[in-house]
């Protein structure tokens, strides 16, 4: 039986997407775990997380597991959910900035300080409803997904790849932002799969049968 952990670092989510991964994935074993040896044992990872960017990378940092997600995002499947996307960046500006895990290289911007945003008292933040998602490389985690498929998003801050090659889904909120990266055996979305129906749980389906 394959394996998937959703990494616990008491931050995200983390039995939404638990139960969202089960429903899709007959034949698949859904560990929820902070266990270092549990989490490297399993075939894929997810890392889910919600709320300050501060508190996800004390966290992680606190319980040993930046470096167990290091050591995962060379070795295998790794999907990051939301705060886990941002995390793998080098840098955020969230509360007054934080050093991040730098696996993927680029930063994470505040919606706030966009012009746009500010000018259009319609685009209120944070980021939060369904909105469309742009594939921009073809992927194995974009099969049977339509163009331009809505998904739900909760986020005041989005990422800025250093590499446009980086760049998987793009999103518009008055301004285009990154709602995806990829880069090997790591991929990454700012929206929540498990709040996203269809198309959400397609993702993660397709992230159960994702070999690299």
């Amino acid at each position: 039986m394959s394996t998937v952990a959703v990494i616990d670092y008491g931050m995200g989510n983390l039995h939404s997407v638990a139960k969202a991964l089960e429903k899709v994935g007959e034949g698949v074993r859904v560990r929820v775990t902070g266990d270092a040896e549990a989490i490297l044992a399993a075939e894929r990872v997810v890392l889910p997380g919600v709320g300050a960017i501060r508190d996800c990378m004390g966290e992680l940092r606190r319980r040993g597991l930046d470096v167990v997600v290091r050591e995962v995002a060379d070795s295998r499947p790794l999907l990051g959910v939301c705060v886990g996307m941002q995390v793998l960046m080098d840098h955020s500006e969230e509360n007054d900035g934080v050093d991040c895990l730098g696996i993927l290289p680029g930063q994470v911007r505040a919606f706030a300080a966009l012009p746009e945003l500010a000018a259009d008292p319609s685009l209120k933040i944070p980021h939060m409803g369904w909105n469309r998602v742009h594939q921009t490389v073809t992927h194995p985690l974009w099969a049977d997904i339509p163009q331009d498929a809505r998904f739900y998003f909760v986020h005041s801050y989005y990422v800025e790849p250093a590499e446009p090659s980086l760049i998987a889904a793009s999103t518009d909120y008055g301004v285009p932002f990154t709602s995806a990266l990829a880069r090997d055996n790591v991929f990454a979305v700012q929206f929540h799969p498990e709040k996203s129906q269809h198309a959400g749980l397609q993702l993660y389906a397709n992230f159960l049968r994702w070999t690299v």
